[in-house]
């Protein structure tokens, strides 16, 4: 409580206030954070969510997803982390589906809510590779009818 306290008597002149989940799932979204145990799980290896380049392999460690990656290292991936905003008026959830421009399901949202600052709904989930590439039309599935969205690069707003 002590450092809670002291946090927030010096934010004061800055006006600091405290906020929630929500707050801190808009901003990691918007500059395409992952989340564990929503983007990134022990069975999504580090190659399919893109973090590829910070994940080191020594042969003697092992990691929950290391057989898996090794064999993406060699084979490639089949599906990919994807960042992406709403064309249409509406807020992406966890586990809704994602569907390629002929409606054919080809992933699902891992993480999805509404940008106050983007003024549009934006969300991130896996894909089949050949769907992944920035620009490619999807459609994200709520509630049976398919709302446009469009695969985008992270960060979806200025960091400044």
């Amino acid at each position: 409580e002590k450092i809670w306290n002291a946090i927030f008597e010096a934010g004061k002149p800055e006006g600091i206030r405290p906020i929630g989940l929500g707050a801190r799932d808009t901003l990691r979204l918007e500059v395409g954070f992952c989340l564990y145990g929503n983007d990134i799980t022990d069975t999504t290896s580090p190659l399919e969510a893109g973090l590829g380049w910070i994940t080191k392999l020594i042969p003697e460690k092992n990691f929950p997803s290391k057989a898996l990656f090794e064999k993406q290292k060699a084979d490639g991936i089949t599906r990919k982390l994807i960042a992406f905003k709403l064309k249409d008026k509406g807020v992406p959830r966890s586990h809704y589906e994602i569907a390629d421009a002929e409606g054919n399901i080809i992933g699902e949202v891992t993480s999805g809510t509404m940008s106050p600052t983007l003024k549009t709904g934006i969300g991130m989930g896996y894909v089949t590779k050949p769907n992944a590439a920035i620009g490619t039309p999807i459609s994200i599935v709520v509630r049976g009818r398919k709302l446009a969205a469009e695969v985008v690069k992270p960060p979806m707003r200025s960091l400044e």
